[in-house]
């Protein structure tokens, strides 16, 4: 797909999703049940030389105050035990966005099984099987790389292409580079400061990252492996008219460059998200460290 129709199709895309999210937070309601209210017993009266013994129950009973926790399922940086070190956050409450942490402060680094289960736990989520068939039918409609042809052979062969260029650059790019190399493909939001000073950093943290000991160090992961994921698709299952290097240079530019949207949208997205819900930003802990 040409760089220009790959931004006409971000940008598309963006403001679809956008309207699916704002939709989907209008149907849904917040989860914060009512503090329970104490009840009394009936039939039973208290005795004088035991006056506390029913406020003593209500206060160690693990059950009324287990109640009382609120838990905040949108949060970007809600974990499981399998999947620790990650989120459960979605772009516009669609696109998968497990490997976005906010407020993180210091993290312990992902072991190589944890970067190669996060990404493809996002790889193979529901939602991409419908956005690879949105770009391909997009690709379809442009004749884009004619040599896959049109109708529903046109349309598979594109639907696979899409699929199979999108996880070779995922794997390469957030988790086979990442092992080897020992970086963190994660991206640790800023949250604070100016406009054009968050932009900044989204975009550049496509040069800089993390290695997994927490230094900076040259984005290695994302750059080679954009080009290394690039090479791969084109000169492999795609048209033979456009196995060349030129075209190859543009697929990998084109890539790169949406990234670079992308992590702009993941920079801002918790902002958007808690306008939309009408939450309080989370206040990071006092132990944090800003995002290196």
């Amino acid at each position: 797909m040409k760089p220009a129709s790959r931004r006409l199709v971000f940008f598309t895309t963006a403001i679809f999703l956008l309207f699916c999210g704002i939709s989907s937070a209008q149907q849904s309601q917040p989860e914060n049940p009512p503090a329970p209210q104490p009840q009394s017993q009936s039939g039973t009266a208290s005795t004088p030389d035991k006056p506390n013994d029913q406020s003593k129950s209500t206060e160690t009973d693990p059950k009324a105050v287990s109640t009382t926790v609120q838990v905040d399922k949108n949060a970007a940086t809600q974990t499981t035990d399998k999947n620790a070190g990650t989120s459960n956050d979605r772009l516009f409450f669609t696109l998968p966005n497990f490997l976005t942490l906010e407020n993180a402060g210091q993290v312990p680094p992902l072991t190589a099984g944890q970067k190669f289960r996060v990404v493809a736990r996002g790889n193979f989520d529901y939602i991409q099987y419908v956005w690879y068939g949105f770009l391909s039918g997009i690709s379809q409609a442009e004749d884009s790389e004619p040599g896959y042809g049109q109708g529903a052979e046109g349309y598979a062969k594109r639907y696979g292409a899409a699929f199979a260029d999108g996880t070779i650059e995922n794997f390469m790019t957030g988790a086979i580079l990442p092992t080897i190399l020992h970086q963190d493909p994660r991206y640790f939001q800023l949250g604070h400061g100016s406009f054009i000073h968050r932009t900044w950093y989204a975009a550049s943290r496509n040069i800089i990252t993390r290695t997994d000991s927490g230094h900076k160090q040259f984005n290695y992961s994302e750059v080679l492996g954009g080009g290394i994921s690039a090479a791969i698709s084109t000169y492999s299952y795609h048209p033979t008219a456009d196995k060349t290097f030129t075209n190859t240079l543009s697929v990998w530019a084109t890539q790169y460059g949406y990234d670079t949207l992308t992590l702009g949208v993941k920079e801002f997205w918790p902002d958007i998200r808690r306008k939309i819900l009408h939450k309080h930003p989370v206040e990071p802990s006092p132990a944090a460290n800003p995002p290196q």
